[in-house]
């Protein structure tokens, strides 16, 4: 039995892997890097595994469902801890906020920090959340390719109520508009304007439907202990035990065509010359799509998907690992340090193309969870990011601006109490131009393209292509960016493969409870 090749070790192409073992097709993943994992991969400080990309698990239905194929249980080989705080937020004005899992907890603190209105606010906000969630869970995120048309007719289907909540998701109106009028408090208006950047999208462009993250993210957020690298192992391991072969270290060059359909792949030798072809029944590719219309993977392919405009790029990052002590502010495991002027950070990201004035800083202390740490408790696993413009290929920024927006990061921070070196020992900074060298194509674009404009949430391509036997699976592909979404994104790729071609066993025992939502780099 000729295999299908999946080319990537991603979440997205390792849920394809295994859900294709699961059904009893033969698999190898080809992987350009020397370990499986993708944006998974954690970085290492002096012995310590950081996480560099993905910092928390949303979802895990999903991951639940992808074991459960394989006739296992995830709380078998991971240990997952739910947070009871999704993350502390912090402002130029000296305020600050915590934003809990628990609703009625969010209330209380919305209450302390803005008034009874902002909590009842908010309180109608996580009713309009719920419903534009369960107005587009069936007809738009379990739908494989989903388009206006038929977005409007299955909710049409649904009767009366169904079609009048589709008419009030405000899927015209910006999320940016739409929470201002809201909240009354702009603090608030920024908070949940961040939903946003977890697609690498501005919320001044991307559509007032992503409202529905809070909803998703009152399901449930869990660290995994050892970091999130340990989910890709674990999904690598369950992988191997149904029978999936791994190449690491080896580079596809091409994908191989046969009467017009994809029939394997050629190597890239030792010497950089073609090297070893291999059949394959199929072929799934893990990547940014835009790497086919580049013609990275040979010209036969280019027109799998469309070409995707450089405009249309979603955010890159900057991004700092450090093993450093920390002083002055109480960090949770996520903690946001915001900028006093949200609109004017995105136009320079987006209109301008250029890393941001005052950023808005993100960090993950690894070592921590609910609670802070005593202030003596040494050295700890951080990553800190802000958000830059995917112009790694392109007029990436110099050494000189990345430095100078370091020293604004940090400067940033010490003013609203935090004290950190960014030049510790064994310090890692990545940039769009380290990005776009990791994954070709995209310019340093962690998430795909942006969300920005309702037409962009059908825009994404499907996991069939316009080439036979070549499907798609990654956070680039639809339903979006993220690591839940990456991999439901694997497992409607793997659905695609049987249903062209049933083998021995033609369905799959699955049915994805599709749910936005999850970060790809917070």
């Amino acid at each position: 039995m000729l295999p299908v090749i999946v080319i990537g070790a991603g979440v997205g192409g390792l849920a394809t892997a295994v859900a294709l073992a699961a059904q009893g097709r033969a698999v190898r993943v080809i992987e350009r890097d020397a370990a499986p994992g993708g944006k998974l991969r954690p970085v290492r400080i002096g012995g310590q595994a950081l996480d560099a990309g993905p910092t928390v698990m949303t979802m895990r239905d999903v991951f639940d469902g992808l074991f459960a194929l394989a006739g296992e249980r995830l709380d078998d080989h991971l240990r997952l801890t739910p947070l009871r705080t999704l993350a502390r937020h912090t402002w130029p004005d000296g305020s600050c906020f915590d934003l809990h899992a628990d609703r009625a907890a969010t209330l209380d603190a919305i209450g302390r920090l803005s008034g009874a209105a902002a909590a009842r606010q908010y309180a109608d906000f996580c009713t309009r959340s719920q419903s534009i969630y369960e107005t587009l869970n069936g007809p738009y995120l379990r739908r494989s390719r989903p388009n206006p048309v038929s977005l409007a007719w299955r909710c049409a289907q649904g009767g009366l109520a169904q079609w009048l909540a589709l008419a009030r998701i405000s899927p015209f109106q910006t999320l940016w508009r739409e929470l201002g009028r809201q909240f009354s408090d702009p603090r608030l208006r920024q908070l949940f304007a961040r939903y946003a950047t977890y697609g690498g999208s501005s919320p001044l462009a991307a559509p007032a439907t992503l409202m529905l993250i809070a909803h998703v993210e009152q399901a449930g957020v869990w660290s995994v202990d050892g970091g999130m690298h340990q989910l890709a192992q674990a999904l690598v391991q369950l992988a191997q035990r149904l029978g999936v072969r791994f190449s690491c270290g080896q580079q596809v060059s091409r994908v191989l065509l046969h009467q017009g359909r994809a029939a394997g792949v050629q190597l890239v030798g030792p010497d950089g010359q073609p090297g070893e072809t291999v059949a394959a029944a199929s072929v799934v590719f893990n990547g940014d799509a835009a790497a086919l219309g580049a013609g990275l993977l040979g010209d036969g392919v280019r027109r799998a998907v469309p070409v995707r405009p450089v405009a249309g790029r979603s955010l890159s990052a900057l991004t700092w690992n450090l093993h450093a002590p920390t002083r002055g502010f109480p960090l949770l495991r996520h903690t946001v340090f915001f900028s006093g002027d949200y609109p004017l950070e995105f136009q320079e990201l987006f209109a301008q193309g250029r890393l941001p004035t005052e950023p808005t800083v993100y960090i993950c202390a690894q070592d921590r969870a609910d609670d802070p740490l005593p202030t003596d408790s040494g050295p700890e696993r951080l990553l800190c990011l802000v958000n830059a413009p995917a112009t790694g290929d392109r007029g990436a920024p110099t050494d000189e601006e990345i430095a100078a927006c370091e020293q604004r990061t940090f400067a940033h921070l010490r003013r609203l109490g935090l004290q950190l070196q960014p030049d510790s020992p064994g310090r890692l900074r990545h940039s769009p131009a380290h990005w776009a060298q990791r994954f070709p194509a995209t310019g340093g674009a962690l998430y795909g393209q942006a969300t920005h404009g309702w037409q962009a949430s059908f825009s994404r391509p499907a996991a069939a292509t316009a080439v036979p036997g070549l499907f798609l699976a990654g956070g680039s592909t639809h339903p979006g960016a993220g690591v839940p979404m990456a991999a439901l994104s694997g497992l409607q790729a793997a659905q695609q493969v049987l249903a062209e071609r049933p083998g021995p066993i033609s369905t799959m025992q699955w049915r994805p409870a599709a749910m936005p939502g999850g970060t790809s780099t917070r």
